[in-house]
């Protein structure tokens, strides 16, 4: 076990130590930025979808896509990081308030 994590720990380290090394020296096609650049919406979308509509545990109550939807706009909006959060947990947390869950 402690073998596994100085291997995970190594590895870590070194895939954080290769970004900035090789920086300067690796220029990926354009396409390949192209692509990063769709694959990383496409990523955040799914995680929101997945996030949203928690399917399988009961009923689907308004709270979460509330608070879901509340962070997108404010995200779309190019609120900080923190203000987001803080609306989309206090959203759902007040659905659940009124009884809507």
């Amino acid at each position: 076990m402690l073998v596994a994590i100085l291997v995970l720990a190594a590895g870590t380290y070194a895939f954080r130590w290769a970004g900035p090394a090789l920086r300067n020296r690796i220029r990926p096609p354009a396409r390949v930025v192209r692509l990063l650049e769709i694959s990383t919406v496409v990523l955040l979308t799914a995680l929101i979808a997945v996030s949203t509509l928690p399917l399988g545990t009961g009923a689907l109550g308004p709270a979460v896509p509330a608070g879901v939807l509340v962070g997108g706009v404010l995200a779309w909006k190019k609120c900080p990081l923190l203000v987001v959060i803080i609306a989309a947990a206090a959203t759902t947390a007040l659905v659940r308030l009124a009884g809507f869950s």
